[in-house]
């Protein structure tokens, strides 16, 4: 058996496979909770800030 008639073979079952169905699926949802972190973060932006700046005027006092 060649080279590339076992990797063909290999590739073949490795997408047959469920765990790289599982993988693809935890990769999907680990990009959506990043997308809703970063959302969050941007959307909150101004609170964090404002916050922060009156606990530094408050702490200056």
């Amino acid at each position: 058996m060649s080279f590339k008639t076992w990797g063909n073979i290999m590739f073949k079952n490795y997408i047959r496979e469920e765990a790289g169905a599982s993988a693809a699926e935890y990769a999907l949802i680990l990009a959506i909770i990043g997308i809703g972190i970063v959302t969050a973060a941007g959307l909150l932006q101004g609170a964090i800030s404002g916050a922060m700046t009156n606990t530094a005027n408050t702490i200056n006092v």
